[in-house]
């Protein structure tokens, strides 16, 4: 594959190169079933120049890079404009099955869910290693936010526990998803999922953003009812009147560590009582299911 044959249309390409690796064998949570750990990824794009990643910058603070302050620094010695360079961003919607499994539980994580917690984001890391490396091969350079050494954890004066990146925002600025009360993206595929991205330099269509609140899928904030994911919360993390607490989220995502451990015989962390058992867990909620 030559730079010049996808110069005319790309996207279609990108998207092919995603599905197929979800669709491979590499796609698993590594149980004796070798079960699938994601379903068909949803794909969208946005512009390196899009103002809202300006916005976010000033949003969430200094330490959060752009799209061109990323691919930048890690390819310095290339003459770069903000508007050469795309950011792909991809949403992985967990199986069935893993989301029925959490849904009968209401303290501590499935077996499944945490498997998908911990294999199936190696699956994730794995679809941004190959993405970038298939850009290459096509003449694109290329930059996984979340596999570069640019990716720290920092804390908002505004947000507290943050980053210098985040595949929710870029998910959401690619068309994808708005968030709801709980933090988590609200996809046409669900909240029960996890993001990535690649920002190239490449050029392709931005994904149209069929919203302009960033909680417009949000029961609970575009209608005044749910608030579901407040009930699933084991930790107390999610309120109405404040949202999500991280410091919170965070402590008790922790303590899953241990039981996974004893139980499940590998070490990880899960939790995502928010995202299942709640009218958005796989797709958009309108009003009759709150």
């Amino acid at each position: 594959m030559t730079k010049s044959r996808l110069t005319n249309d790309p996207a279609p390409w990108i998207r092919n190169q995603i599905e197929a690796f979800v669709a491979s064998g590499e796609n698993s949570l590594m149980n004796q079933e070798n079960d699938p750990a994601w379903g068909k990824p949803l794909v969208g794009f946005s512009r390196g120049d899009d103002p809202i990643y300006v916005r976010f910058k000033e949003d969430i603070g200094a330490f959060y890079l752009t799209p061109y302050e990323i691919f930048t620094k890690t390819f310095p010695a290339l003459k770069v404009t903000a508007d050469e360079l795309t950011v792909i961003s991809w949403v992985l919607p967990h199986a069935e099955q893993t989301k029925k499994g959490l849904r009968k539980e209401t303290r501590l994580p499935s077996e499944r869910w945490a498997r998908a917690r911990k294999y199936g984001e190696e699956v994730n890391i794995k679809l941004r290693t190959h993405l970038v490396a298939k850009l290459a091969e096509a003449g694109y350079e290329a930059v996984a936010p979340l596999l570069s050494a640019l990716w720290e954890s920092k804390t908002s004066d505004r947000y507290g526990l943050s980053s210098t990146w985040s595949e929710r925002h870029a998910a959401y600025a690619s068309g994808l998803g708005t968030f709801g009360l709980c933090d988590g993206l609200i996809t046409p595929v669900g909240k029960a999922m996890r993001a990535g991205s690649v920002v190239a330099r490449i050029s392709v269509p931005a994904t149209q953003r069929p919203y302009t609140d960033h909680h417009a899928y949000c029961l609970y904030f575009s209608k005044g009812v749910c608030g579901k994911c407040v009930e699933r919360c084991p930790a107390g993390a999610v309120s109405r009147e404040k949202g999500h607490d991280k410091v919170k989220c965070r402590a008790y995502v922790d303590e899953t560590k241990g039981y996974v451990i004893s139980q499940f015989g590998f070490e990880a962390y899960a939790c995502g009582f928010c995202q299942v058992g709640v009218p958005c867990e796989s797709g958009i909620p309108v009003k009759d299911s709150g």
